[in-house]
């Protein structure tokens, strides 16, 4: 009796240790969840912002909020790409690497024009101008080019597939369509492969399988089968 008691309170608090971990892995799922919004929120309003000063807003304040807006642009849609491909291409990985370095440069020189939108001195702002939008420059193109890099690669291979898919296909379309292959020459039509001639199709004198001549059937020679009764011999009275 102790042991099932011992049994029944184990599977007790079996069961509670399960349910608090189930509970803890939802709550953490949604706190996931939660901040993956916000900070969705949080970029759609900064990049909006962005936006509108980069259109609305001249000189120096600006051009450093069109420099952020491109960058960031381009630094999203490089990591989106190479995170999608890499989950069929294992061959990305290391431009997944290249990428997180150059995702460092990307940040820093993000924070720098933050930074700078809120500066008061616009006339040293205004003379580091080039060398932020060459910087600019270099890290958007090498993003770009990795970007169109895995975007080019996927379409090759893509269109590889295609064309061996459009060969198979051809190939079976033939193979469906078997009766359009005229004989050749050679080959011999149906009704002369055993020796005949054709039988023409208006006569009906002549059988192409019918034997030259019917004879009638001796019962003495005919097959015996073993449900037939065998006949009794003749006798005299």
């Amino acid at each position: 009796m102790e042991s099932v008691i011992l049994i029944l309170g184990l599977l007790v608090v079996a069961f509670m240790a399960l349910g608090v971990y189930a509970t803890v892995k939802v709550v953490g799922a949604a706190r996931r969840g939660v901040d993956r919004t916000i900070t969705q929120a949080r970029r759609t309003v900064e990049d909006t912002t962005l936006r509108a000063k980069s259109y609305g807003q001249l000189g120096v304040g600006g051009e450093l909020a069109q420099l952020r807006l491109s960058l960031r642009t381009s630094m999203r849609a490089t990591q989106e790409a190479l995170r999608a491909g890499a989950a069929e291409d294992a061959s990305l990985s290391e431009s997944l690497g290249l990428f997180d370095r150059l995702s460092v440069h990307g940040r820093e020189l993000d924070t720098e024009l933050k930074a700078l939108e809120r500066e008061p001195d616009k006339a040293t702002v205004t003379s580091r101008l080039p060398g932020l939008k060459e910087r600019t420059a270099q890290i958007t193109r090498s993003a770009d080019a990795l970007r169109w890099a895995a975007r080019d690669r996927a379409r090759r291979f893509a269109d590889d597939e295609l064309s061996a898919l459009n060969a198979q296909i051809d190939v079976e379309a033939g193979a469906l369509r078997h009766w359009t292959t005229a004989p050749g020459p050679d080959q011999p039509t149906p009704g002369q492969e055993s020796g005949q001639g054709p039988v023409p199709a208006g006569d009906w004198s002549v059988e192409p399988d019918a034997p030259e001549a019917i004879t009638a059937r001796d019962p003495r020679q005919s097959t015996a089968y073993p449900w037939q009764k065998t006949a009794r011999p003749e006798t005299s009275n």
